[in-house]
């Protein structure tokens, strides 16, 4: 099989900014098919990008793009979405949940619009952009569906910080478990990517500083893991949890320097990777 993503068909959530569009635009530099489905459609100050602007980046880059207003946590969006990247490109390959709301809060500082937010767009929009799309993936060549979030470790130290957000994020983990059960005979891949050092992104400013980008990686890295990932066979790998160091090193590369903001600086590790892993 090709190693390469030509004239395949991603449907990536969050696409606009950050990792969703760094795997967006790796993707579309092979000529694959990108649906941009994202909720920002008019610039924000605080979060610089949109679906339109990463549209014509990613057709800059050699892709081709159909950029969607899509709020995750609303069935109907979801629904209409995936009919017209259908309409518009033929079909579904591979599908990214990248889309996630995150606050990394305590109980008492968590309202419940928060806690909200965080469920519905990273737990229960993974699993109903999941089901949209997997009656299209069931007839693509080589499905795959790769979702943003991390291994589950039930260690206290990832529960007591920000219950909230970590309940979110591990109801992603369960769609990636029970998934990949659910469709291995049928030969749709169904794996978690995660970053092993924190990913410097916009996102990052929303954390009030409590992490410098100097030690901090490119949204590259994981587009490069992600690409890996989604051109091997379907069937050899799935219900995995990865990390984008790991998935490089199987493919060959054992210096990540180039991916450094600041190769002088101490990287730090992301969030739910124990020690051992870090």
């Amino acid at each position: 099989m090709t190693r390469n993503l030509s004239g395949k068909t991603l449907f990536i959530t969050g696409a606009s900014r950050g990792i969703g569009k760094a795997i967006a635009l790796r993707a579309a530099a092979d000529g694959a098919n990108i649906v941009i489905a994202a909720k920002t459609a008019e610039p924000n100050p605080k979060l610089p990008g949109t679906i339109y602007s990463a549209a014509e980046d990613i057709e800059v880059v050699g892709g081709k793009a159909l950029p969607l207003v899509v709020d995750i946590r609303d069935e109907h969006q979801i629904a209409d979405a995936v009919a017209k990247a259908v309409a518009h490109f033929g079909g579904i390959d591979i599908l990214i949940n990248n889309a996630s709301a995150i606050s990394l809060t305590g109980t008492l500082q968590t309202p419940a619009r928060r806690f909200d937010l965080m469920m519905g767009v990273n737990a229960r929009g993974t699993f109903l952009c999941s089901q949209a799309c997997l009656p299209h993936l069931k007839r693509a060549e080589n499905p795959h569906i790769l979702v943003l979030s991390p291994p589950i470790s039930l260690k206290p130290q990832w529960l007591g910080p920000h219950l909230a957000y970590t309940m979110s994020k591990y109801g992603m983990s369960l769609c990636v478990l029970g998934l990949a059960e659910e469709f291995r005979d049928e030969g749709i891949a169904v794996n978690a990517l995660w970053p092993k050092s924190v990913i410097a992104t916009a996102a990052l400013a929303m954390l009030g500083g409590a992490v410098q980008p100097q030690n901090c990686r490119t949204p590259e890295i994981v587009a490069d893991a992600a690409h890996a990932l989604l051109t091997r066979p379907s069937r050899q790998t799935t219900g995995q949890f990865l990390t984008d160091e790991e998935i490089l090193a199987e493919e060959g590369l054992d210096d990540f320097a180039r991916y450094a903001i600041d190769p002088s600086k101490k990287l730090l590790p992301d969030l739910f990777l124990s020690s051992e892993d870090a």
